[in-house]
């Protein structure tokens, strides 16, 4: 079973939510980047988030990014998402190492630092929205949360899990979002924070069986709610040639003639995917070409 995504609400629509399972996704990221425990830790919540979020958006052009970026020795986390919750993400230092925390667990809000958590949402407008909001801990789910409620003016608990195994392979990886919509009673209200008492972590959820679909109904258990939708989510990176010949097209005719002049070659590598792309002195010359 691959990993998924799944939306729901309770039937008078006051609640909905989203659960996922990401496990895949997050262990390719990890093999790609080579990422230690903590970094994958990070960067797994983050790509579980977004790929969440990104079932949130309605248009096929629709781009949402989340990026955290902190004073700690981790550096930037970044992850993006389509609407098809296709992701993909980067940790600035994918080797980070930072002692556990005195509960044993890795220590992501430690490596992170203090910061700021970014959203981005691309709707393909001249201008994208930019929420910001100051780090609460750094460990991600709460920092999310606190977005929600900020920025949105949308009550949210956000929980997010990555176990990893000693071999540093993924064992699970996933989260969900709940979000309280205007018209939700005090009544249900008091039975959300009751339930999500009764959560130990994500991983455990997971790790005890738990699919998608299972933790909505733990979440929501005592309400009437349905599954509205399922999406697949992917660990996947859209570069090419072509984009990559449009980012050196971008850097301008001067940089472009310098790089011809003192390297007579180019060697670009993807940060989402470490692709490497290289260019000779005949390839940039027919780049500087289509350079107003």
């Amino acid at each position: 079973m691959g990993d998924y995504i799944v939306r729901g609400s309770t039937a008078d629509g006051s609640i909905r939510a989203f659960a996922a399972i990401t496990t895949e996704a997050v262990n390719t990221a990890q093999k790609m980047h080579k990422t230690s425990p903590v970094a994958s830790a990070a960067l797994g919540r983050l790509l579980t988030a977004a790929s969440m979020m990104g079932a949130m958006l309605k248009s096929d052009d629709d781009i949402i990014t989340l990026q955290i970026t902190g004073d700690g020795p981790m550096g930037r986390v970044l992850a993006v998402s389509d609407n098809k919750s296709n992701i993909k993400g980067y940790v600035g230092n994918p080797l980070v190492d930072v002692p556990k925390r005195e509960d044993g667990k890795l220590n992501v809000g430690g490596a992170i630092g203090n910061g700021y958590l970014t959203v981005i949402r691309d709707f393909g407008l001249k201008e994208p929205y930019i929420g910001k909001t100051p780090l609460v801990s750094g460990e991600i789910g709460d920092d999310l949360t606190k977005y929600f409620a900020v920025s949105e003016q949308v009550p949210s608990v956000v929980g997010l899990g990555v176990l990893v195994d000693v071999d540093y392979s993924i064992k699970a990886a996933g989260g969900f979002i709940l979000q309280v919509m205007p018209d939700a009673t005090d009544e249900a209200i008091d039975m959300i924070e009751k339930n999500i008492e009764g959560v130990t972590s994500v991983t455990d959820m997971i790790e005890g069986g738990f699919m998608p679909e299972d933790m909505l109904g733990f979440l929501l258990r005592g309400f009437d709610f349905k599954v509205n939708e399922k999406t697949d989510t992917n660990y996947y990176c859209n570069c090419s040639k072509e984009r990559v010949e449009k980012a050196l097209i971008a850097v301008g005719k001067e940089e472009l003639e310098a790089i011809i002049m003192e390297d007579k070659k180019a060697q670009l590598t993807c940060q989402f995917c470490d692709k490497v792309y290289d260019f000779n002195e005949e390839d940039l010359k027919e780049l500087l070409k289509e350079c107003k």
